[in-house]
């Protein structure tokens, strides 16, 4: 590729591009930018709530309850008790409101427990101010991740370590009334301090204690608590996971741009220039692509640089973008109106989004959380840090499948697909078979598929993994089957349509052989799985090592089962595929499920 051709293309490009782009858009696009830009310091500093004022309040002002009212955002107060929730008088609190009364009870006697806790750290003996001090550690221990407590006392609440409630504390009787003062320092000490008696909810732990987490080289963001009862919370990293919207959400803009200029290329057949000019095709999607690529690595360090993120949030980001980019380009080259790539453009931005966030949600739970190159943001904001194995894992799958999706786009830029159209599986299909022209090509696409493959069965995991394991587990099983049977058979029957080889069993046989054994070899060499532990996990070793605990002999044996099973269901579909579409569907659909039957099996044989 000549870097003085890329980037004389990428001007032109440039200059192309913003001609298109009116003044209305522009405007939009500055207060999109501005919002996101104000709204960053408002999330950090914890402004901004949206339940601001949502509970009115009937109260004097020297009422011993009207500072700790009056401090609470989610209150307010009133003058005339026919437009409050509750009334506060001097012995009881009554309820005036039968719809959201209740809720704003709830919310004062919170708000009396707060202001209390705030004039208790004012004091100089804090000893006596909090008998009780939680440190709230998650260790590994007999294959259970525990929440070890520890230094509880029994101080005005009586609380324990067993999980026990010593007493309210909280200043309010039932009614809400004042008991006489007294705070909520020590009433809540065992159901604040992660429930340790049955493995907590901190880092890794599920509630039940039934979810080992591997050391992974990640810390400095979660894990360890220290504090009073009432600051022991199950770790949730929404502050993080909204900051690290702002890095998504300005990508769906540069994507609509991208996908809009490569679709007039087509409608208005402008590409027919770059076709005929003295440049590969690589070149002309390169330089294309250059300045969206850098518009996205220039937003995302400036937002970085907003909300405090250092360059592992950057490192993380970019490979968001540059599947975002690749999926745009695949969706504006297979699609026939402005109208399907519309659609597809909402697909991908949902489909993207929901693969880096659903698994971020659970950055607590590393082997889960590092599927997502989000998580590493989330992390980076956090303070925390993760090791080489952790960013390349996280950031690895995202950029080959980038590349791979490249790699099909430039398969059909040529004029033959460029300007006709085709529905979009059809143009999938020659996108697929571009590329395949001998039985060793087949071998080659099926392992370049493997990005695909394990991005989409680590999201299936970290969707699945929270349900019960009698859910999650057949249903990982079947999907892992369908998965893995796609990438291997999907192309071959593209190559079968467009008559890349002669439609005979014998050559089915020969071309299943080769993309079963493609996919073992790179099923085996990346093994991707393993940097993180994700093996550890119940359903991720229905995934992916269903080998574990086993003799050698049978290891060994269980270690090359797959290339054979990987052959034989490849060697089914194909065998269906070199009739025709319908002999293919059904070739597929025995291929998965004797590809589900042997991940039971194997589960069956090592249990």
């Amino acid at each position: 590729m000549g870097l003085r051709k890329l980037l004389r293309i990428a001007r032109w490009e440039v200059a192309t591009s913003t001609g298109t782009i009116d003044r209305k858009t522009i405007a939009v696009l500055l207060v999109a930018v501005l919002a996101a830009a104000a709204g960053a310091p408002a999330i950090t500093s914890g402004a901004g709530q949206l339940d601001a004022g949502l509970y009115t309040v009937a109260v004097d002002d020297d009422h011993q309850f009207h500072d700790a009212i009056d401090a609470r955002d989610s209150l307010r107060i009133v003058g005339s008790e026919s437009r409050a929730d509750i009334v506060v008088d001097d012995d009881r609190v009554r309820v005036t409101d039968a719809t959201s009364g209740d809720a704003a009870l709830s919310e004062l006697r919170d708000a009396i427990r707060t202001y209390n806790t705030r004039n208790l750290r004012q004091e100089d003996d804090q000893t006596a101010a909090f008998p009780v001090f939680v440190d709230l550690e998650f260790v590994e221990q007999g294959g259970r991740t525990l929440g070890t407590g520890g230094d509880s006392g029994d101080g005005s609440g009586g609380g324990s370590d067993d999980g026990t409630d010593g007493g309210s504390g909280d200043g309010t009787t039932s009614d809400g009334s004042d008991s006489g003062g007294t705070t909520d320092g020590t009433g809540d000490t065992a159901d604040g301090s992660g429930d340790s008696s049955d493995g907590g909810l901190g880092s890794g732990g599920s509630g039940n204690g039934q979810l080992p987490v591997p050391d992974v080289g990640v810390g400095g963001g979660s894990g360890a608590q220290s504090g009073t009862p009432g600051d022991i919370s199950a770790p949730f990293p929404f502050a993080a996971l909204v900051l690290a919207f702002l890095f998504v959400l300005p990508m769906n803009f540069v994507i609509q741009a991208y996908g809009s200029t490569i679709m007039d290329e087509r409608r208005n057949r402008r590409g027919e220039l770059l076709l005929v000019a003295p440049v590969t095709r690589t070149d002309v999607v390169g330089g294309k692509t250059l300045p969206y690529v850098g518009a996205i690595a220039a937003v995302t360090i400036a937002i970085a640089v907003l909300v405090g993120g250092g360059p592992l949030s950057v490192l993380a980001v970019l490979p968001i973008g540059m599947l975002f980019l690749g999926l745009t380009f695949v969706a504006a080259m297979f699609a026939r109106s402005y109208k399907e790539l519309t659609f597809l453009t909402v697909s991908i931005s949902v489909f993207v989004t929901s693969f880096v966030f659903v698994p971020a949600i659970f950055t607590d739970v590393t082997p889960i959380a590092l599927i997502s190159p989000l998580t590493l943001v989330v992390i980076d904001l956090k303070g925390g840090a993760v090791d080489a194995g952790g960013v390349l894992f996280a950031t690895a799958p995202s950029l080959l499948a980038s590349t791979v999706l490249f790699g099909l786009g430039i398969g059909i830029y040529r004029e033959e697909d460029m300007f006709t159209q085709l529905p979009v599986h059809r143009k999938a299909l020659d996108a697929l078979a571009a590329w395949i022209h001998r039985p060793r090509h087949v071998a080659a696409m099926t392992a370049l598929f493997i990005p695909f493959v394990f991005v989409l069965e680590l999201l299936a995991v970290a969707v699945l993994f929270a349900l019960p394991l009698a859910v999650s587990l057949p249903a990982i099983l079947v999907l892992v089957a369908v998965i893995e049977e796609v990438a291997k058979s999907l192309h071959v029957f593209a190559a079968f349509e467009h008559d890349r080889f002669e439609r005979s069993m014998q050559t089915g046989l020969v071309l299943g052989l080769a993309s079963g054994a493609g996919f073992f070899l790179a099923e085996k060499v990346t093994h991707a799985v393993q940097l993180v532990g994700l093996d550890q996990l119940e359903v991720g070793q229905a995934a992916f090592t269903p080998s574990s605990g086993v003799t050698p002999l049978l290891a060994v044996g269980l270690f090359l089962a797959p290339l054979v099973l990987h052959c034989v269901t490849a060697a089914i579909g194909a065998v269906g595929a070199s009739r025709n579409a319908r002999t293919y569907g059904t070739g597929l659909a025995i291929a998965i499920l004797v590809h589900a039957g042997y991940n039971l099996g194997v589960i069956l044989l090592v249990a």
